[in-house]
């Protein structure tokens, strides 16, 4: 059959030859290559259990990516699938055929599928026709471990049949199976189960990982070793984790936390969701980073002045291409501080995110020069502070100078609310014309938002985009 014949024709191919299930099974040896893919959907779809089987190990590509033809996880196409793999791995060495390595149960691979069922224009391509290239010396060794990738989401609740299932096959083969999980988020659970989970996972797989206990910061100071195992994580998120900054004890679980931290020299991207433990005391994170970071994110917590001189003069974040400190408040520090720290990214820094700071005129003024040299921005928000619509002007016109800046979202001007604070309309209107008018004088076409809401997305019928053609 030629790769060109619409790959719809190859299905229709497949469900004729399911009809007869112990012939197709005793023709996968002599089966195409391009008709693989269309008789496994095939069978999956018509719940053809023993031809799964059967095709797993006789399968002619490296990758399987079963998780994106299960719109959700199915135990018996699961168990179907692992029952092929027994059989593969029970050969001592490579089959004639099959060239599995990577069963995928992740979301993904969606273009590997369209393309045999002509699904969104996709026409089969050189590079996924051709089976992987067979290494010769490999067919008289051992198989190397199979690797089975996932994604994890642990919670309190019990884990999922399908999930279950799988932990309890993987574990009893543990000498031919590498787990592998890349994105893993665990939210609230307990120590034991937790340490049961990950036993049976390669941590060293793991690239992102969220960690959001809603205990203290003692939790998290117990799953500190298994952290340390994570050499490879790119991106750690703390989210809303217990905790004191003048406690002893936490002081202690930090210790142990940033300890294992020290193992992470791949990490890139730091983030920490209202981590009240770190006040007064965020040099003890910024000092155990081992490699210059591309984003740092510490948001809706209190910080000191010391915990900003200590970021601003961090050798970690020279390089930071991400910079969020949203609900940080910022009031009363010293306004060099944010200039100091800009400067030192300017070079860089491609999104600032300060909404909700309690930055004033005072602040936005002292650091505005800073910002006008951000020659890499794009990305500019500073919903939910107090400034004038003088300042406001000014910020415009000094990043009018910043050829890459496309998203712009600042604060309705205080000059918009009454002296009780509450919105007025009608001000709010004017000062948006007004706002226009300025566009129109700018150097370079600009759109930004100006809302009296921290989300410009929210809904509000006055919030909205604002260009000088509009």
């Amino acid at each position: 059959m030629s790769v060109h014949n619409p790959p719809r024709l190859a299905i229709l191919a497949a469900i004729g030859l399911l009809r007869d299930e112990p012939l197709a099974i005793s023709t996968l040896e002599f089966l195409p290559t391009e008709l693989y893919p269309p008789l496994f959907m095939a069978a999956i779809f018509g719940q053809h259990r023993e031809t799964l089987k059967a095709m797993v190990p006789a399968w002619p590509f490296a990758r399987l990516p079963l998780g994106s033809l299960m719109q959700k996880p199915h135990q018996g196409t699961l168990q179907a699938v692992l029952e092929g793999l027994d059989v593969l791995l029970a050969q001592k060495v490579h089959p004639r055929r099959g060239k599995l390595r990577v069963l995928d149960l992740r979301n993904t691979g969606q273009d590997f599928w369209n393309m045999w069922s002509g699904g969104k224009g996709h026409m089969p391509s050189s590079s996924l026709l051709v089976p992987v290239a067979e290494d010769m010396s490999r067919k008289r060794h051992p198989l190397t471990p199979l690797e089975v990738y996932i994604e994890l989401c642990l919670t309190k609740k019990p884990l999922e049949k399908f999930l279950t299932y799988l932990f309890r096959w993987v574990e009893q083969r543990k000498a031919s199976i590498h787990l592998c999980c890349k994105k893993m988020k665990i939210i609230s659970m307990s120590k034991e189960n937790m340490k049961t989970v990950l036993r049976m996972v390669k941590l060293d797989c793991v690239q992102m990982i969220k960690l959001s206990f809603t205990q203290k910061l003692s939790t998290l100071a117990q799953f500190a070793p298994l952290l340390g195992q994570m050499s490879n994580v790119q991106c750690l998120i703390l989210s809303r984790i217990r905790g004191s900054a003048v406690e002893e004890q936490d002081h202690q679980d930090l210790l142990q936390l940033t300890s294992q931290i020290l193992q992470l020299r791949n990490l890139r991207d730091l983030r920490m969701e209202a981590p009240f433990f770190l006040e007064g005391r965020l040099d003890q994170m910024l000092r155990c980073l081992k490699t210059p970071l591309d984003n740092i994110s510490i948001t809706n917590c209190l910080l000191t002045e010391s915990d900003l001189t200590h970021l601003s003069w961090c050798p970690k974040i020279c390089q930071l291409k991400g910079l969020n400190l949203s609900g940080v408040t910022l009031t009363d520090f010293n306004p060099k501080l944010l200039q100091v720290l800009l400067e030192k990214v300017a070079g860089t820094l491609e999104e600032l995110d300060l909404n909700l700071c309690g930055i004033t005129d005072v602040h936005l003024l002292g650091f505005l020069p800073a910002l006008s040299c951000c020659s890499q921005l794009r990305v500019l928000t500073m919903c939910g502070n107090l400034i004038s619509m003088a300042v406001l002007e000014s910020v415009l016109r000094h990043t009018d100078r910043l050829p890459d800046l496309n998203i712009e979202l600042y604060p309705a001007p205080r000059e918009s609310y009454s002296s009780l604070g509450v919105l007025h309309r009608e001000r709010f209107a004017q000062i948006k014309a007004k706002l226009r008018v300025i566009l129109t004088y700018l150097e370079r076409p600009r759109k930004i938002w100006v809302s009296p809401s921290p989300c410009p997305y929210c809904g509000d019928d006055m919030c909205g985009h604002l260009s000088p053609n509009t």
